[in-house]
């Protein structure tokens, strides 16, 4: 993911005071480990466990950790910052590096937008913002004015020139970040922490669940001949979706006409020096090639539509890419399912991770749905609220948060101009897109401005105003440069060279990347994040 979702308040907390009264549940059993089983254990162990709630993950020895998918967005951090665990504790045990953004290759065509970054937000990109905005808007009007992102904003400067998004201790200004890591070692550090704070653990194979007369779970049942009985059941079974859907036959909502890709490929390659800051997501022949830097190797992968070619041409492709052909590196090939349930909370299972839904991995969601949707639901029983009408809202929260990140990885496809294969045209033709983003493309390709709408989530919902600008810019969305004119005296009021000048000035406060990793910093004060919101 490229951009700091949602336009709410973060503060971090390092503990939670009990809350009053009994909590509504006494037994949680978790079925599933990996990120997602692990993630929620921790956020519901926060709070529950001094309530008197035992809580239980049920892990199979049996089912592989997926191990991709190994980008995060800013919240991250915020989780660990909630969990009071640092950086210096949890990176260096998961192979992590920090992240800036990410940078998209060969997504246009349009001269000059071949390339962009889409960068996390910064307190200090408040000092450009207003620049950046006015820019875009004066050029979608006719004005040949520069407005491609990179320019406007220190992620992007640091991510060209290596450096953390950590500041030295004489610079005030911390930058929101996200981390690549090794999933396998983050499902591993996860599950450490979760058993240090009080979370039961058993390793078993969770077979088949058995439904109450009223059509709750009353237990599952395990292939070792053991059976859990609990309130509460939370399928973390990924894409099998034990509970949520093979016990409790929740509907799914498919994607697959809105996302072409439900497939991927994926390779490592060394770590060469030095150590960069970013994803790099490259549009390849039917879909699209990830790089992401550890601190021991680079994950490389290919997500790409089966409807255009099938596993061993982008297996072939991506070894072609990397140099590969002829080494002996096995690939790993992976199915995506691309949707949704209709009901995240289900009488009295909760859907988290894969098993609730995917949205394919552009923009590195996966954990932040894990996140967001473990601490939403924490907090409706903190209130003591399980009832229907509490299901009704915490369902239409988590929809609308699957729908909206839908629309903006929908918009990196739609606003392609490639034409050299039919994955890529057909793609920019795809005609199945939402209200809301039929709206917002109106509104851009007329030059009203799409500000007003995206502050009150009324369209682009889920994203801030930087980071719709910084995608349709970055894409080069604009009229054609032969038909530009010249900029009137008002829209040329900002000058490139001073908004240059202060980057760099700005940049030069924060170190090479690798040296910083090589010294984790202790965690500073931060202040709220809306603060770092247009």
């Amino acid at each position: 993911m490229t951009a700091t979702l949602f336009n709410y308040t973060y503060t971090p907390m390092t503990g939670r005071m009990p809350a009053a009264g009994p909590a509504p549940v006494r037994d949680i059993v978790i079925v599933g480990g990996g990120s997602a089983g692990w993630m929620t254990a921790l956020l519901f162990a926060r709070s529950l466990i001094e309530r008197g709630v035992t809580i239980t993950v049920l892990e199979s020895p049996s089912v592989p950790i997926i191990g991709v998918g190994e980008g995060s967005t800013p919240w991250l951090r915020g989780f660990f910052d909630s969990l009071a665990i640092e950086e210096a504790e949890w990176m260096p045990a998961c192979h992590a590096t920090y992240k800036c953004g990410i940078a998209f290759e060969g997504w246009s065509t349009k001269p000059g937008f071949e390339r962009y970054f889409h960068p996390f937000a910064s307190m200090l990109d408040n000092l450009t913002m207003t620049q950046f905005v006015h820019n875009v808007e004066a050029r979608v009007k006719g004005a040949s004015l520069h407005a491609h992102p990179d320019r406007f904003f220190i992620a992007a400067r640091l991510a060209a020139q290596r450096r953390a998004p950590k500041a030295r201790d004489s610079f005030p200004f911390d930058i929101w970040h996200g981390y690549h890591f090794d999933a396998v070692l983050l499902g591993q550090f996860l599950q450490k922490k979760a058993l240090e704070r009080g979370v039961r653990y058993q390793s078993c194979h969770v077979t088949h669940a058995t439904l109450d007369a009223q059509g709750n779970i009353a237990s599952v049942s395990t292939r070792e001949g053991e059976t859990y009985a609990a309130d509460l059941f939370v399928d973390c079974s990924g894409f099998a979706g034990l509970l949520i859907e093979k016990a409790l036959h929740t509907p799914w909502v498919s994607f697959a006409e809105n996302l072409f890709n439900d497939a991927a490929v994926a390779l490592p390659t060394p770590i060469d020096e030095p150590i960069p800051c970013e994803t790099v997501s490259t549009a390849l022949k039917h879909g699209w090639a990830w790089k992401i830097p550890l601190t021991s190797r680079y994950g490389n992968g290919y997500v790409y539509s089966s409807r255009y070619c099938d596993a061993e041409q982008a297996e072939r492709e991506l070894r072609e890419r990397l140099g590969l052909l002829d080494a002996d590196v096995p690939a790993r090939h992976l199915k995506m399912r691309i949707g949704r349930v209709t009901r995240h909370w289900n009488r009295n299972c909760l859907a988290v991770g894969l098993s609730q839904g995917f949205i394919e991995p552009l923009e590195a969601t996966a954990l932040l749905f894990i996140q967001q949707t473990a601490a939403t639901f924490t907090e409706f029983l903190e209130k003591g609220d399980v009832s229907d009408a509490a299901r009704e809202r915490f369902n239409a929260i988590m929809n609308a948060h699957f729908e909206g990140i839908r629309d903006y990885i929908v918009t990196h496809y739609k606003t392609n101009t490639r034409t050299d294969t039919e994955y890529w045209r057909d793609n920019a033709a795809n005609l199945n897109v939402s209200d809301d983003l039929k709206k917002l493309y109106s509104l851009w390709m007329t030059g009203k401005s799409i500000v007003p709408g995206v502050r009150q989530q009324l369209i682009g919902r889920g994203y801030p105003v930087f980071s719709w600008f910084s995608l349709m810019a970055g894409m080069g969305v604009f009229p054609d440069a032969a038909d530009l004119r010249t900029p009137t005296a008002e829209e040329a009021r900002y000058k490139m060279a001073e908004i240059d000048n202060l980057i760099a000035r700005s940049a030069g406060n924060y170190p090479d990347h690798k040296s910083t990793l090589a010294r984790i910093p202790a965690r500073r004060p931060e202040p709220a994040l809306q603060a770092y919101f247009w």
